[in-house]
């Protein structure tokens, strides 16, 4: 296989992933609305939970109701636009085939008959959402609503997209303490917190690790981790080890979560008895490659 055939399979596999990741969001968040948030008079994080509010708020003081499917996409309009200018048109078309796929499946993905306790609901609810938001997302592709504020913020602030979601969402909790009652407000949160926990614990790519690399070869190791990953990379020269008084380099990068087996294996590959240390990092100032989002 040529390279241009290598490319032109690597496009097909990432588009063929992309929708499915989109149709298997959309099918997990309508189980989520309609399985568990509906019955327990839940309301989910995000633009869902608006689009709920709103439904709640019509179906109540008004003579028509908006359904929660109409209302979602309703409000995903000004959000694609922002998209479009934002961030990148290929990822506004897969977020707009996203939320259409969502919204017809809120359609017709319904329950014949349920009754769980609200904390269930709240728990398997968020559990269901989070999976699917955090499978998209780390397929490449955004699920609408705060998803688009929340890699904005994220590439400008490094903020984290589960506390991003928590922060924003606790208007949620205070419409859902006055529609229902406070602990139906108190089950949104649980909802909520757990929703971004999940997210955060399937969609790593955000979290950065410092690795720091006490080596005898560290031209081996250079040239490995950067025909892998073109990642910058500090050398410290002169080190020594205590033990054996050996000079030493100590090599600094940063990297992404799904580039720590990589790098792993490069070093062990390029010096078995090399020292390395990883840490999470909160910040990063200055220059480092992100992944683009086309």
């Amino acid at each position: 296989m040529n390279d241009l055939d290598l490319n032109r399979f690597s496009r097909k596999y990432s588009f063929v992933a992309k929708l499915g990741a989109a149709v298997l969001y959309s099918v997990m968040v309508a189980v989520a609305l309609n399985f568990f948030w509906h019955p327990g008079h839940i309301y989910s994080s995000g633009i869902t939970g608006f689009a709920q509010i709103i439904n709640t708020v019509t179906s109540r003081y008004m003579p028509f109701t908006i359904p929660t499917e109409v209302m979602y996409f309703a409000l995903n309009v000004p959000l694609f636009i922002l998209a479009w200018v934002k961030i990148g048109k290929e990822f506004t078309g897969y977020t707009i085939f996203t939320v259409f796929m969502s919204s017809v499946m809120m359609k017709f993905i319904q329950p014949t008959h349920i009754s769980l306790d609200p904390i269930l609901c709240a728990i398997f609810g968020a559990a269901v959402n989070g999976m699917g938001t955090g499978l998209a997302l780390k397929n490449g592709i955004s699920t609408g609503g705060l998803d688009i504020l929340g890699i904005v913020v994220r590439k400008k602030t490094g903020m984290n997209y589960g506390k991003f979601n928590i922060i924003v969402n606790m208007v949620i909790v205070i419409f859902a303490g006055f529609l229902f009652d406070w602990s139906r407000a108190l089950y949104t949160a649980l909802n909520i917190f757990i929703n971004g926990r999940m997210i955060d614990a399937i969609y790593t790519q955000h979290h950065k690790l410092q690795v720091m690399i006490v080596t005898e070869h560290p031209t081996a190791i250079i040239d490995g981790i950067q025909s892998k990953m073109h990642r910058g990379i500090t050398i410290l020269h002169d080190a020594e080890g205590a033990y054996g008084h050996v000079e030493k380099t100590v090599l600094l990068t940063i990297i992404d979560t799904y580039d720590l087996y990589d790098i792993r294996m490069t070093v062990q590959d390029c010096d078995p008895y090399a020292f390395m240390s990883v840490t999470e990092v909160q910040r990063i100032y200055g220059r480092f490659r992100e992944q683009e989002i086309v």
